[in-house]
């Protein structure tokens, strides 16, 4: 994959909102890209429809209250990003949340958040989003831990190998990360890992990433997600590489047992693609 130029960046009233912005700053900085701060977010008649039967005033006030968190979010936002000329601000689109996987569609990369169900802005956003924009977008994403330090990132990468279309997305997209002198960490679960990782071994060397640890996970045994996890702590990576797993049911995106084990648990960056 070639440097990122356009970046979509998901602004919401979370905590951790300001890191996002300030991250995606740098990294406008570190690539020569532009950066699209867009809110997005369920309206407060979307979370508590049963204002609708009620008053008028009632409307009125959930509708004021909108304006109010995305003056925040634009507040923020116009602090954070500190006057650079990288970065762009643009209103939510009218069907938001569903409409920011199409926005992303116009995006090399997308900065969302890990879900923290402990924030009070939780209920922002519907509990699928993530997966939804992830699956529907097909766009490489950037989601950042909701707690923990963000930086440094990428000096420490750990791949998570797997023969899969999505796997080799993923990896195409960490290929401005993996150039840039990083300490590179393969590691791949199965029968025939130690092939699988030799093979990218070669690719990597090609892309001009020669200097790789290989890590032969052997069976894919138990949750291969806690244990990707427990690697990416023992080889002090501060930014994960997999592919994202998921399918469509009944209207309701369901991910992959690993997939949803990382988005829950993670602690560090994590780079994915379905």
């Amino acid at each position: 994959m070639q440097t990122p130029k356009s970046i979509l960046l998901h602004l919401d009233g979370s905590a951790r909102t300001p890191e996002r912005i300030k991250l995606a700053r740098r990294l406008a900085d570190a690539f020569d890209a532009e950066v699209t701060g867009m809110p997005c977010t369920l309206s407060s008649l979307m979370r508590y429809p049963f204002a609708l039967e009620g008053a008028a005033e009632a409307i009125a006030i959930m509708r004021e209250s909108d304006k109010a968190a995305r003056d925040r979010m634009y507040a923020s936002f116009t602090v954070h990003a500190a006057g650079s000329h990288r970065m762009h601000w643009t209103e939510a689109e009218s069907d938001a949340p569903w409409g920011f996987a199409r926005r992303a569609l116009y995006a090399d990369l997308v900065i969302v958040g890990q879900r923290d169900l402990e924030d009070p802005m939780a209920s922002e956003l519907p509990g699928d989003f993530l997966a939804s924009l992830l699956v529907e977008s097909g766009r490489p994403a950037l989601v950042l831990p909701y707690a923990g330090p963000l930086e440094p990132m990428g000096d420490t990468v750990l791949l998570a190998w797997k023969e899969t279309p999505e796997a080799a997305r993923a990896l195409s997209a960490a290929l401005p990360w993996l150039r840039k002198d990083s300490r590179v960490h393969a590691v791949c679960y199965g029968e025939d890992a130690g092939a699988s990782l030799k093979k990218l071994q070669h690719y990597l060397a090609a892309q001009r990433v020669a200097d790789v640890s290989l890590h032969d996970g052997g069976a894919e045994e138990g949750d291969a997600g806690d244990k990707l996890l427990s690697t990416a702590a023992d080889v002090g990576a501060d930014l994960l590489v997999m592919g994202c797993y998921g399918h469509s049911r009944a209207r309701e995106w369901i991910l992959g047992g690993v997939t949803r084990t990382i988005l829950q648990s993670m602690t560090l960056p994590v780079l994915m693609s379905h």
